[in-house]
Formats: C-alpha cells, structure tokens, sequence
C-alpha cells in the first residue's frame, strides 16, 4: 500500500537551493571556513574545492588582501546608491576599470547584485532598445537548448533546461522566449525564419555552457550566432558569468571566440565571489540613445539598492588587481592543457563516453550505468568536491591557484571512483 501523507521531514531553518530536499537532508556539509583551494566543513573534513564554489573562487578562498579592501572600505564608506544624480566613488572607479578591460569598445557598465540580476538587465535592455526604435514587434528572447541563465523571472524564462521552467503555472514565466539548437548553426536560422526577425529582440548565449553540462561550442557556431544576428537586426547578448574574467585564459571569453556582442553579461568572477556583484557590458548604439542631451531623451526604469555597492566593488577593485599581479590568466592557460591532458587519460575507461574542455573547465559524460551523482558524492569521501551536471556529467573548475599536483590527484581519484562503480 503506497504511504498518501508521507512525513515531513524537518532540517535546518535554511532553505537549502535547487535541492530534491528529502535526498539531501540529513547529509548536508556545512563549510565553516576555507583555505586557498580547500574548504573544510564542521564535521572536520578537508575538502579541495574543484568546482571553485559555484564557478566563482577564482583566486582562491579567504585572501587577506580581499578581506582587508573590504575593511578599509566599510570603515570609509559601506556603500550608497548610485541612483538619480549620486554616485559613490568606488561603483566610478570600478566601472571605469572594467570599460578598460571590455571585448565592446566604448561600453557603459550597469552595476547589480549578480548574474541573474545581470540577465534580467540585458533582456529587458534588448526590449528596451527596439520599443525606443519604433520596431514593437521585436520582443522575443532566444536561448540555447541546455544553457542556463540564472533563476530570476528572465533566466527561469529562457533557461534551456527544462526543470528550471516547469511548474510555474506555464512554460514560461516571460511567454516571448524559444530555444534554438544548442550546436547545429543551420537549425538556429530555420528557427529564426520561422519564429520572423521582425518579432525576435536578441539571442542570448554562453560562450561555453557551463551548467548545461560544460559544452564548448561547435566549431563555427558562435560566428554563425554573430553572423544571423547582424543579418537580421537581433541583439547578440553574450553570457560570461561564468566565463568571465580569466576562466577561459582571456579576460573574457568574447576575445577567445573572436566575437563582438551588443551586451556582455557579467558576475562571479569579476570579486571571485568574495562580494555579490555582476552587471552588463553595454555597446554604444545601446547606450547613447539614453545620453542625448534632450527632453525627449529616454529612463531606462531600471535600478536595484545594491547596484554599484560600494564595498562590493572595492573587493572587485582588488580582484582584478590579483588576477594581474598573480598572473592567472596565463596560469589558465596552463591548466587547460594539463586539464585535457588528464581528462583525456579517462577515456579509456568504460564508464566514460566523453571528456571535454574549454578553458579551466572541464566535463566527463558517463555512461547510464554509472550515476554521475554517486560519483560525486564518492569524491567527497576522497577528499574531492565536484557537481553533477546535466546529461549524466561531472564537472571540474578549479580555482586558478590549482597546482599541478592537486589538479593530477583530483583526476586520479576521480579515475578511482569510476573505477570502483565500474567493478560493482
């Protein structure tokens, strides 16, 4: 007989995220502090951290150089809006640094709390820009099958992951909002023909998809993205939260790609996640309608109290500053050949369909029979944390820091877990 009133389980007051809650409960880790590339948890477990928290502990975990900018700062100023005619200093300097540091010539930057607060912006800026053009019927949002763009109204809309957008009620939260084919060039032009570029705003994609499985793109696609965007007047947001500042060995990974968006999403690893701050890259014929010194000039109704907090930006300041001054992004370089070097080793292995990587980010496809979730949860037992992903995958993206050595025995436990379920 099935149990109808299963009992409610009960856990700490925190509202764990994207979590199945009564797989989890009773197993959680609690992280108290954390050391350059380890974490260590209450229960005494010392953990090297090879998803680099959520993608983000790009220069390693509790720096004295980040704490003591954040310090000095909240001892001057903690932060003040950057609303109407205020600003504060550090939100100037930040912006002003990252203009210098863009793949868009001449951008203007809108500051926010993170990633998905940074989707949000860029797709009601698209809209935006085609309502101010007189061209109202172009209100549709494309994204890729597989990506992922946060979890705001916005980003639940266009996720390309079907559980992030069910159960709302509809499909989508945003109804103005499709996927295209996440790979083939020639299936994201029939979509468009069919769909009208007389109705489409932008297309929105990640460089290299992360959350979806950590797929770089085919060869061509992203030009071919650019190219069907300036063929039928769609804005080309690209999505670096992830990619952005050094992941890929470039600052951003535009430059790798060679491409030249209308609108860069940005997060993570502009503080290394030691702040919550993100924002958007924004092109001069996106902006400068707003600039025009008229009466009839345009507000673009968009703020947020924390954008361009100012001790945020301050640990921003000193972010970039290291990733400078330690030399990461050739370090990134580095570590992407002996990534794929490493990877490579597994596929001999029966578990694994396919390795792949793009920049310091890596993924291992398993077959069906090996559970990508229990491999992961036997990592931590070696002393590993990794992340299931999408489509049966393990993900590796370590913090930059990452030696050689630590980056070998992350693999060889990996390759020893495989392994074992192999044997089972």
């Amino acid at each position: 007989m099935s149990n109808e009133n299963p009992p409610v389980l009960t856990g700490p007051a925190l509202w764990s995220a994207q979590a199945h809650l009564p797989s989890v409960l009773g197993r959680q880790l609690t992280v108290d502090r954390a050391e350059g590339s380890y974490v260590f948890t209450t229960d005494g477990r010392r953990l090297f951290d090879g998803t680099a928290g959520l993608w983000h502990a790009n220069v390693g975990h509790s720096r004295p150089e980040l704490a003591e900018a954040a310090y000095e700062q909240m001892r001057r100023l903690e932060t003040y809006h950057i609303f109407g005619r205020y600003l504060n200093d550090r939100a100037v300097e930040l912006a002003e640094r990252l203009a210098t540091l863009s793949p868009i010539d001449d951008p203007k930057v809108i500051l926010n709390s993170g990633g998905s607060d940074a989707i949000d912006v860029a797709c009601k800026l698209a809209r935006r820009h085609w309502q101010r053009e007189g061209r109202t019927g172009k209100t549709v949002i494309l994204s890729r099958e597989f990506a992922y763009h946060g979890l705001h109204a916005y980003g639940t809309s266009i996720a390309g992951l079907d559980f992030n957008r069910v159960g709302y009620g509809t499909e989508s939260l945003v109804p103005e909002t499709a996927r295209v084919s996440t790979h083939d060039i020639d299936a994201v032009e029939r979509t468009v023909r069919d769909i009208g570029p007389e109705n489409i705003a932008a297309i929105v994609s990640e460089p290299i998809q992360g959350t979806g499985g950590v797929n770089p793109p085919a060869p061509g696609y992203l030009e071919g993205l650019q190219r069907i965007c300036r063929e039928n007047d769609i804005l080309l947001i690209v999505d670096e939260v992830i990619t952005g500042f050094g992941r890929t060995g470039h600052m951003f990974a535009t430059e790798r790609y060679g491409l030249r968006p209308d609108l860069i999403t940005f997060a993570k690893g502009v503080t290394s996640g030691y702040a919550p701050l993100g924002g958007v890259l924004v092109a001069p014929h996106i902006w400068q309608p707003f600039y025009r010194d008229s009466s009839d000039t345009p507000v673009f109704r968009h703020g947020a109290t924390y954008a361009g907090h100012a001790t945020a930006s301050a640990v921003a300041l000193r972010n970039l500053d290291i990733l400078e001054e330690d030399k990461l992004l050739p370090r990134v370089t580095e570590l992407e050949q002996l990534l794929a070097r490493e990877l490579n080793g597994l596929t001999a292995r029966a578990a694994v369909v396919e390795t792949r990587v793009a920049g310091f980010l890596g993924g291992i496809t398993l077959t069906d029979d090996i559970s990508a979730e229990a491999v992961t949860d036997e990592l931590v037992e070696h002393g590993f944390i990794t992340r299931p992903l999408r489509g049966n995958t393990v993900q590796i993206s370590p913090p930059f820091i990452t030696t050689d050595d630590e980056l070998r025995q992350l693999v060889a436990a990996i390759d020893s877990v495989l392994s074992a379920q192999e044997a089972k």
